[in-house]
């Protein structure tokens, strides 16, 4: 089993930044994020392994940052340049043994 426990998400302002954490509960080989817009299927964002290895979607490319430390079995989301259709429920994601765990999802909003 799994447990994946995110903080960071909330209000900002287009233009401004956020960053999410994700904190594992054993070590997992490959996390990420996924986000879900209301009435929108939910979409992956960015992913990382332990080797360093990452994917991102097409939409967050050059603005968000996905980055992990092993030894704290954390994974984080850096977002810059924030957009209102970046408006979403941002889940963390792991993926250990074909199997894959969710978090409980955190809100992050972009409004004026």
């Amino acid at each position: 089993q799994v447990q994946l426990v995110e903080s960071g998400g909330g209000l900002v302002q287009p233009g401004g930044s956020l960053r999410l954490s994700c904190a594992a509960s054993r070590s997992i080989f490959s996390m990420g994020w996924y986000r879900q817009a209301p009435g929108k299927q939910r979409e992956p964002v960015a992913r990382i392994t332990n080797g360093g290895r990452t994917v991102y979607a097409d939409s967050v490319k050059g603005r968000f940052t996905i980055s992990k430390d092993n030894a704290k079995n954390t994974v984080y989301l850096q977002m810059s340049s924030l957009k209102p259709e970046d408006t979403a429920v941002y889940y963390c994601n792991a993926l250990w043994y074909q199997l894959d765990y969710w978090g409980q999802g955190t809100q992050v909003t972009v409004s004026s």
